[in-house]
This record gives structure tokens, sequence and C-alpha cells, in this order.
């Protein structure tokens, strides 16, 4: 008998009508790796926040809505694909989602987006961190960046770090709960060129890093690009170790076809010109095992 063979992926992000980030990055990425994406939208937006003015149009009421219409057609999601989310309620909306439409085979991705650079983003405060903190016991995969690291594990912020202690943050936020956890955007000590990911798994007990040229540039979208690539390809099947390779090579290809225009960054990286790489093998391997 023909059964529909794609797998589906909730995805838990806002939608920005200007700008490469959230559901504009996410749905195209995804739909390229052969993956139905089903957007939960948190919020509508005319563009993203990095913009010096924008209207918001918040849905925290309607996503129980959406939700409960999903129970009623019995929909199944192969995976959960979580990113920023603007409230502590939006926070246990996602959590209860979570609980009810979790399969055993399911993949629950969360990037748990609080700030950058050391501090918290914009409006966001104690209780958000206090209910990331919870929402990462239930993922299997989490990808902080340094900055939500710290903020998870309650710890102060230091931006440089040896090897050992990135490995013991690892291991200590995996024990909260995500099998994998992935930091993104570690610099690289006495090299300023190069930037850093890390990751755990804690099934192998392995740590991985792959290292990549620093290009100086800021495109929003990016970390979205980058979680939205491993979820791909961890359902595709690829191993922790390349999924990070894929998508680490992946935004290296999008920010070089993009920093070479004339072109104001904030509409992010140009994604219609490397979408199609999604579908190359890696060509070669720069993970390393630490």
């Amino acid at each position: 008998m023909y059964a529909n063979k794609v797998k589906k992926i909730a995805a838990v992000h806002d939608l920005s009508g200007a700008g490469r980030v959230s559901l504009t990055v996410v749905i195209p990425i995804l739909s390229s790796m052969g993956f139905q994406v089903c957007p939960l939208p948190t919020a509508v937006l005319s563009s993203h926040t990095q913009y010096p003015h924008f209207s918001f149009l918040d849905l925290t009421d309607e996503m129980p809505r959406i939700i409960n219409e999903w129970k009623q057609l019995e929909v199944q999601f192969d995976a959960i694909y979580t990113g920023y989310l603007g409230s502590p309620r939006q926070i246990q909306i996602v959590s209860e989602f979570i609980d009810d439409f979790r399969r055993p085979d399911s993949l629950v991705m969360i990037d748990p987006v609080l700030g950058d650079n050391g501090k918290l983003y914009t409006n966001f405060d104690g209780r958000m961190i206090l209910e990331m903190r919870h929402l990462i016991r239930k993922a299997d995969v989490i990808t902080p960046n340094m900055t939500e690291l710290f903020y998870l594990l309650d710890k102060p912020y230091q931006a440089e770090n040896t090897d050992t202690e990135l490995k013991s943050y690892l291991r200590e936020i995996s024990e909260q709960g995500p099998g994998i956890v992935i930091i993104t955007s570690v610099p690289v000590q006495d090299d300023p060129h190069k930037t850093s990911v890390y990751a755990y798994d804690r099934q192998g007990d392995r740590y991985w890093k792959v290292t990549c040229p620093y290009l100086p540039a800021h495109y929003p979208g990016t970390g979205d690009t980058f979680t939205s690539v491993i979820t791909g390809s961890l359902m595709q099947g690829d191993s922790l170790p390349i999924a990070l390779d894929r998508a680490t090579q992946f935004i290296l290809q999008g920010i070089r076809a993009t920093f070479g225009y004339e072109y104001d960054n904030r509409e992010g990286i140009l994604l219609e010109k490397v979408l199609h790489n999604l579908d190359m093998p890696i060509q070669v391997s720069s993970y390393e095992l630490i």
C-alpha cells in the first residue's frame, strides 16, 4: 500500500517579511533537503528586529489553536524544531507541544535563543532563562552560542575558554537532558581569523570540533541557517561530525557568495545562490575529535 515517505518537521519560529531569518530560512533549507516543513508561527513581522522599525503581530494566543487543529487531524511529526521564542508563555506552549506530539523516534531540536556577545536580547529577562532551562531538558539536540551556553549553565560569561573548559561545559549541559550539545561561534584563541563549533555526543561520549575561516561581516539569520542544516543533515542519517561539517561549510559558502556584493547586510546571506550546494557531498572533512 502506498505510504507518504516524506518526513514532516514542525518548525516553531517567527515569520519576517524582510530579511532572511527564521521561517524564510528554515523552510527553503529543509524543503530542499527533502522534508515537509509544517510551520507553527510564533509571530509575524514586517522585517526582523535588527531593522530600526517594524510591525509585529504576536501569535501566542493562536499557537494553541493551531496545535489543537493538528491534534484533531492526527498529524504526526518526525522532528520538532524550535528557534526564537518571544516569551515565557511561548516556551510553555512549546513544551506542552513536544509532550503531546513527540514519538519514540522523533528528533527534538532546540535552538535556545537568549542572547549574544555576553548579553540577553532586548525584552528578555531571568524568567526566559529559567523557562529555557526547563525546555532544553526535552531536547535531543541543542545549539546554543557561547552567551546562551553560560546562561543555561548559570555561569558568568567568559569569552575565552580552553578545550578542557569547553568539554566540561558540554558534558554538564548534556547531563541536563540533551544527548547532543553543539556550541556555535566559539572564538579560536590567538587567531581572530578563525571560528569554531564544538559538539558533544553523550551516546558515544565523544567531543568534536570544526574550525573554519572567520569573515568580518555580520548577517542576520546565520544561526537559523546553521541549525536548519544540522537538523536536515541528522534527519538524513548523517553522523554528527558530518552534520557539523555540512552546516559549517554551507554557512561559509553563503557568506562568501554574499560578501563581495554592495549589499545591505541586514537582508542576510544570499541563500538562493547556495541552496543547491546542500545536494552535494561534503568536499573536504574538517572535523576533528578532541
